[in-house]
């Protein structure tokens, strides 16, 4: 027995220095999986677009000839696009993220991943791997964007968009196709929309609260109903489009203009007319609230409203409201103005 206790403290004595003052908190012990990176206490980063977010990985210990890799995970393709390589002491940027990454490095455990100037697309699941061996382990973190999902057609109707032309049509509108998640998220905060849309993924869908004849019929319970992945070239449907916080300002010009002169309006002030995913942001983040109907950016005629009154359009829920795509010549309405910062 004795000669068991004195083996133990000599293998003790002998084991290289794996433990740091990094310890997560009792009662949370890290999976038996991970011996080298610490299991970070919040999976899920919460940022906004222009913001600088940290995606937390942490050394308890660092094995020689070690690395660590950061790359974020692209289900489109089944694969993973490398971020960042380092090995403590050097380390390398790859890819279309590489000017607005770094590493954190408080301290020499550190190799948290920090990106600057969050943009729509760094949303997603990212993952750090720590490259030993044989011993090779990762976490994976989840980076969101708040941000606001809207249902988006052309000026001929519903039903108009191929998979890559709904894509287009949100990014010329500010914006980009709606993950799964970001359409869910939207459906639980009130969004009921009829008409089968393109999300990023490839599938179509559709969110309903209000369960009627229309929309699948009334014996069908609410939720996000879908198509399922369907052809990219040639099935048509509408787009879900997600914003997230602006890097400018909506305003609203008064006028019964039509859209040439509410474009003019806007130029003379040095702005442009604003596109709908910047209103539906503005609506969103800025709480703009307007009872005018104003031109945007691709020849249709919305209005935020944040606090809903009767002579509002009467409707009980906050929301951007639309005119559609009225002739262009019409001069009845005022323009939405984008000014960048």
């Amino acid at each position: 027995m004795h000669r068991l206790l004195l083996l133990g403290c000599l293998w003790l004595l002998a084991a290289p220095p794996g433990s740091s003052i990094f310890q997560r908190p009792t009662g949370t012990p890290a999976p038996l999986h991970l011996q080298y990176l610490l299991e970070p206490l919040h999976p899920t980063v919460h940022t906004q677009r222009g913001a600088t977010a940290t995606l937390p990985c942490v050394l308890r210990a660092l094995p020689r000839n070690y690395r660590v890799k950061w790359s974020k995970v692209e289900p489109a393709n089944y694969g993973e696009n490398i971020i960042i390589i380092t090995n403590g002491l050097f380390h390398k940027n790859y890819g279309p993220l590489s000017p607005r990454v770094r590493l954190r490095h408080s301290h020499r455990y550190d190799a948290s991943l920090t990106i600057s100037d969050v943009a729509l697309e760094d949303e997603g699941r990212y993952r750090c791997q720590l490259v030993n061996g044989l011993e090779d382990e990762s976490i994976s973190l989840t980076l969101h964007l708040e941000g606001v999902v809207f249902p988006y057609q052309p000026s001929n109707g519903r039903y108009k968009f191929n998979y890559h032309e709904a894509k287009r049509a949100c990014e010329q509108q500010d914006s980009r196709l709606a993950t799964y998640q970001q359409l869910y998220k939207a459906w639980t905060e009130g969004l009921d929309w009829c008409n089968a849309g393109w999300i990023l993924d490839g599938t179509v869908h559709y969110p309903i609260i209000n369960s009627r004849e229309p929309c699948g019929g009334r014996l069908l319970l609410p939720g996000v109903r879908s198509y399922g992945a369907r052809d990219k070239q040639k099935d048509r449907f509408d787009a879900f489009c997600f914003t997230s916080a602006l890097q400018g300002q909506v305003y609203f010009i008064r006028g019964h203009l039509n859209f040439k002169e509410a474009a003019q309006a806007c130029r003379n002030q040095g702005a442009a007319l604003a596109k709908v995913g910047q209103l539906y942001s503005a609506w969103k983040f800025s709480q703009l609230d307007r009872c005018d109907g104003g031109w945007l950016a691709d020849g249709s005629v919305r209005y935020p409203i944040t606090m809903p009154r009767q002579r509002c359009g009467g409707l009980p829920e906050p929301g951007v409201r639309s005119f559609g795509f009225p002739s262009k010549e019409m001069r009845t309405y005022g323009s939405y103005c984008f000014v960048g910062k």
